[in-house]
Order: structure tokens, then C-alpha cells, then sequence
């Protein structure tokens, strides 16, 4: 929410106001970018001062994703507002996850998108009408389109080709959207309309709890204060999903909550196993997460088989044979956390957690478990 909140807040006229704001490597590239492209911001105290800029005037940017791929797709249709050659830089890494989204639009609507190891390049301007979009990719693709298509003159209809997997995190940028002034709506089950000639009035917002950060500590049995019940997040499931893995023949479908499945899989390996359906995305994330977990699960004596849109994790872990590793995607460390913190262990690669929730080891210890961050973390 906070990517959402703080983007609606650089695209509105006047001064808006974010609190609860963290700074983790993920939202400072999302900050870098709003500077990019003409709107002031500053942090102190978690909150955000917001002076909007008008994207349509941004001339030859370029925008500094880091290796956050909501900042990278929720940026690229506001690049296309002014017509101007823009640049979008980022980590081989990020660069090396699928945009075919976007690529296919651009062939259709005329605009120009070149894809290179650590850069795109978008030249032409996004214009109105009807997108189809897959369902079943990256539902950045479309909050990217719903934060410009309103800018546009005209009005837009934006196509899901079902099945429509992760909708909660549509109607989380519906929600950001909406706190400052402009609509957009569910038509039907697959059919976003978006209404042209809007803007961008400026507010006074706060970032709620994430649930998906909140995800380890309720694995571990730990109360988390600040999240709400009410949440359009799909991942405020997991208390449910944990309580599901206590018990036998546990079946889970990922597809509306995928950055839940790490914390999930760690979960069933010290409790009774599972069955995960959904799980085709898990491979174009920071990692291919199911791989991941096999490895790392693996080194704990658990075995996990991983197929196409299905990943099995057996019961039974126990101490860590070698240390655990992060593979640069801050989910499978938390993940890792979750096994070390109860069978011991070391966890190396640890600094992705930063992506997302630098305070995380910190947190880790306020619930008194032994930390030492000297050689990787031994818990």
C-alpha cells in the first residue's frame, strides 16, 4: 500500500501527506522515481510530504527501479504520459523477469518498449481504449495502466482473460485510487472501466499493516498489532492458512496470495506438511521461490516436489544440516528465519530482507530470540 499510496500522492495536485511510511529498499526506489519525474518529497518521522508533479511534462527521464518489480511495472504506463523518451533502470535481476505484459501493448497501441539486461526504454504515448490482459500474470501490470489510463482524455476498459489470480491486490490499488479522488470499477468479474479527463486531488493517508511482513512473526506464534481485519490485502489469510497447516491433509490455494508462500511452506514443514495449488508465479518472483524452499527445505531433511501449478511439502524438518541460504529474494529469508529461529541454524544472504522490511531482525530479537548478524544469523 504504501507504493500505491505514494504514487497516487506524486500524481496529485498539491501537498498530500503518507504516514506510516518504511523506508525499505523496495519504497525508496518508488520514492526515486516520483523525484524522476518532478515531484518533491521528503521523509521524516514515517510520514511523507508530497508535492505532486504532472507526468505528462517529465522530459527524458530516468527512473532508478532498483529491483522492485511493482516500482518497474506500476511506472512504465506514467513514463508513456508525456510522449518523451524515458528510461527505466534496474538490476539484472529485476530486468530478467518477464514484461511480456506491457510488450505485447506495446505492439498493439503503437508505443515503443526496448528491454536490455539493466534498462527499458518506452517512447510514444499510452492512449485510450480496451487492454486485454491475461489474468493469470502479475496483477502489476494492471495497477500500472489503472494509475495513468485515468489521466487520459478518453475512457478505458481494461480485459482479463480469465482466470483473474490476485485480484486482492487490484482492489488495493482501487482503494489508493480512490483516497484520492479517481475511480475506476469492477464492471463485471473480468472488466475494469476506467473513466478519462480525471486527476489527482491531494489527501492525508496512512499506510496500513502488512500482512505479508506480519506473516513470520504469526508463524512463530507471535500477536501482531496494527494490522487490519478488514484488509483488502489477499495475504490477511495467513492466520487462517497457519491454522489450516496444524491440521492433517492441509490443501491451500496460493493464487490470490503468493508472497505468502515461503512463510507457508517453511510452516508445513515443522508442523504436518501440505498440498499448495496456484503456484505457477512462484517461479518469476525475486526467485524461483518453490525451487528455493526445495533447496533450502531440503537441507532440513523435509522433501518438497514442485510442479507445474502444484508444490507438495512433506512434514518432518529438523536441524539445518549447512547453513540456509536467501537467494537475494527477502521472502526466502524470512522463510529461513522462521526454520533457524525454531531448529537453530545459520541463515547466509540476508541483506534481500531489506527489500522489504529492514527492521526485520530487529523485530526478531524485541521477541527475544538470539540473534548475531557478525557471520550471516545464528538464531
Amino acid at each position: 500500500m504504501a507504493h500505491r499510496l505514494l504514487i497516487s500522492a506524486g500524481l496529485a495536485d498539491g501537498i498530500s501527506r503518507v504516514s506510516g511510511v518504511d523506508t525499505s529498499e523496495d519504497v525508496s526506489a518508488t520514492l526515486d522515481c516520483l523525484r524522476a519525474l518532478g515531484a518533491k518529497v521528503e521523509i521524516k518521522d514515517r510520514t511523507a510530504t508530497v508535492r505532486g508533479a504532472d507526468p505528462f511534462r517529465a522530459k527524458r527521464a530516468t527512473l532508478p527501479c532498483r529491483e522492485s518489480g511493482s516500482t518497474l511495472r506500476f511506472f512504465l504506463p506514467l513514463c508513456l504520459l508525456s510522449g518523451s523518451d524515458m528510461t527505466l533502470t534496474g538490476s539484472e535481476t529485476l530486468l530478467s523477469r518477464p514484461l511480456s505484459v506491457y510488450e505485447e501493448s506495446a505492439r498493439e497501441k503503437g508505443f515503443s518498449l526496448d528491454k536490455s539486461e539493466n534498462a527499458v526504454r518506452v517512447a510514444g504515448k499510452l492512449t485510450p481504449g480496451e487492454y486485454v490482459l491475461p489474468g493469470d500474470v502479475s496483477s502489476q501490470f494492471v495497477s500500472g495502466l489503472l494509475f495513468a489510463l485515468p489521466l487520459l482524455d478518453g475512457d478505458s476498459r481494461i480485459v482479463l482473460i480469465p482466470p483473474v489470480e490476485s485480484k486482492s491486490y487490484i482492489d488495493l490499488t482501487l482503494s489508493a485510487l480512490s483516497s484520492f479522488g479517481v475511480t475506476a470499477v469492477w464492471t463485471d468479474e473480468t472488466t475494469l472501466t476506467v473513466p478519462g479527463g480525471q486527476r489527482y486531488a491531494a489527501s492525508e493517508v496512512e499506510v496500513e499493516g502488512d500482512w505479508s511482513n506480519a506473516a513470520p512473526f504469526l508463524s512463530l506464534g507471535v500477536g501482531v498489532t496494527g494490522l487490519r481485519d478488514d484488509s483488502l490485502q489477499g495475504d490477511r489469510r495467513i492466520a487462517d492458512l497457519l491454522a489450516k497447516l496444524d491440521g492433517e491433509n492441509a490443501v491451500i490455494d496460493l493464487s490470490d496470495c503468493p508472497d505468502l508462500a515461503p512463510v507457508l511452506f517453511a510452516h508445513a514443514a515443522l508442523r504436518r506438511g501440505g498440498r499448495f495449488t496456484g503456484t505457477r508465479r512462484l517461479a518469476i518472483k525475486e526467485s524461483d521461490r518453490g525451487e528455493a524452499m526445495k533447496a533450502e527445505l531440503a537441507k532440513c531433511g523435509v522433501a518438497v516436489s514442485v510442479g507445474e501449478n502444484e508444490i507438495v511439502v512433506e512434514a518432518g524438518a529438523t536441524s539445518p544440516s549447512e547453513p540456509l541460504f536467501g537467494h537475494n529474494d527477502h521472502r526466502i529469508v524470512m522463510a529461513c528465519s522462521i526454520l533457524a529461529a525454531r531448529l537453530g541454524g545459520t541463515v547466509a544472504g540476508i541483506e534481500a530482507v531489506k527489500k522489504s522490511y529492514p527492521g526485520f531482525f530487529a523485530d526478531l530479537r524485541r521477541i527475544n530470540i538470539k540473534v548475531d548478524l557478525e557471520n550471516g544469523m545464528d538464531l
